[in-house]
């Protein structure tokens, strides 16, 4: 060390002392936060890893010590966020004892809370843009992420029907009836809302919820 940069040393503050040590032992998951947020502002074709590197404030080096490659970096930040909520929303299903409408209400509602109202929502949009191109981990995605999450929504919805709280509908169709507007509502965060006034994300949810379960109760009027 040059007697110039020991000065410097000694010149920093301890919390400048420990944010450099911490970037130099940069945590995978300092890593994962640095390329979520260029994933959903750049796309991942357009994502490089010195990005992310000097975007987490490490060398190149530092990330491919975790990473070798951005498929693999791509992977780990899905595994991080929805793969993680995934596991947690699966244990909840296992655990609950309740109705089946609480039981739905509760996906929904922490599917916003841990997915759509966070940058983790602009993944869906960056598979539905560039699954195309990146086929593997379209694949990848479709398996981890779409079947685990669509198994969730068809157990909870069977467990309504078999309780006879829902009347008997097709489950896979009313699978596809759940997500959509969620994904619309993720998606719309990051580009142009195509239809309407703005509407606040909470009371679009509601509405949703709402409209869903009328539509799946047994009382008069419903067939």
């Amino acid at each position: 060390m040059s007697s110039a940069t020991f000065r410097s040393a000694l010149n920093l503050s301890p919390a400048e002392r420990t944010t450099r040590r911490r970037r130099k032992d940069a945590r995978p998951s300092e890593l994962t936060a640095a390329a979520l947020e260029l994933f959903v502002e750049q796309g991942f074709a357009a994502t490089r890893l010195d990005h992310v590197a000097a975007r987490a404030g490490v060398s190149k080096g530092t990330l491919y010590l975790y990473f070798n490659s951005k498929e693999a970096l791509f992977k780990a930040v899905v595994e991080d966020g929805m793969v993680a909520a995934l596991v947690a929303a699966e244990q909840h299903l296992s655990d609950h004892h309740g109705s089946a409408t609480e039981l739905l209400q509760q996906l929904l509602r922490g599917w916003w809370e841990q997915i759509g109202s966070t940058s983790m929502a602009g993944v869906s949009k960056l598979i539905i843009a560039e699954s195309r191109n990146f086929p593997e981990l379209a694949q990848y995605y479709r398996e981890r992420v779409i079947r685990r999450g669509r198994a969730l929504l068809r157990s909870a919805l069977q467990r309504g029907i078999d309780a006879g709280e829902f009347r008997p509908v097709d489950v896979e169709a009313t699978v596809d009836v759940i997500i959509a507007p969620l994904l619309m509502l993720a998606i719309s965060r990051f580009s142009l809302r195509l239809c309407g006034q703005e509407v606040a994300p909470e009371a679009y949810l509601d509405a949703h919820i709402a409209l869903l379960l009328h539509g799946l109760g047994r009382g008069e009027g419903t067939r």
